[in-house]
């Protein structure tokens, strides 16, 4: 059977993290394997630039979507994938190799999975993570100054002029397609308990049909 492919997208700092990261929790690596869109982005010398020349990380031709798409084709039929772990400008942070192996479920996530058609056409579920405006910029703050070490003044312009034109232009549009939305503005436990359920549900299945 091939993998069942969830795909899971919504504004930088909505909580993508968090969330998939308990959504995970509650499965093995075997039955469960989870593909972030930023491994995926382009080295930063080939990142496009704005009027000030500042690399815009959040716009489409950021990612190898070519890449992105031959990987997970074979990985859907049932090849590993290993590629060097992308850690934008953290000098801090060395870069590791990431193994994706094949499992009954997939789950892709990123801003840009249901924009690039080669990669939305494969997706069985889509999932789209809603947050308030202010709420995102907040994350965004803790995570670009401790993740990614840029610093507030740098965080706030590219919030402005990168993050939420991406987001209205490339991500919110998707929103009314999804099957499932996961209201994040405080906490997001319903939306997991029904992932987390219908995953579940797929497993058994796989298990009935192998």
């Amino acid at each position: 059977m091939d993998p069942y492919i969830i795909g899971i997208t919504g504004g930088s700092g909505s909580g993508k993290t968090l969330f998939i990261q308990k959504v995970m929790e509650g499965f093995s690596r075997e039955e469960v394997c989870l593909v972030s869109q930023d491994n995926y982005y382009r080295p930063r010398n080939e990142q496009p630039v704005d009027e000030n020349g500042i690399q815009n990380f959040d716009r489409p031709e950021s990612i190898d979507a070519l890449k992105f798409t031959a990987d997970l084709r074979q990985l859907i039929q049932g090849k590993i994938i290993r590629l060097t772990e992308y850690t934008f400008n953290n000098p801090a942070q060395d870069p590791v190799t990431i193994e994706f192996k094949p499992a009954p479920v997939i789950i892709l996530e990123g801003l840009f999975i249901f924009h690039i058609e080669e990669i939305s056409e494969l997706i069985d579920l889509k999932l789209f993570i809603d947050a308030h405006e202010h709420i995102m910029l907040k994350r965004r703050i803790i995570r670009d100054q401790k993740e990614r070490g840029y610093d507030l003044d740098d965080v706030l312009y590219r919030f402005e002029k990168h993050v939420m034109p991406a987001f209205n232009a490339y991500v919110l549009p998707y929103k009314k397609t999804c099957d499932l939305i996961v209201n994040n503005h405080d906490d997001f436990g319903e939306g997991l308990h029904v992932l987390q359920s219908h995953i579940s549900k797929i497993l058994k299945n796989y298990s009935i049909n192998r």
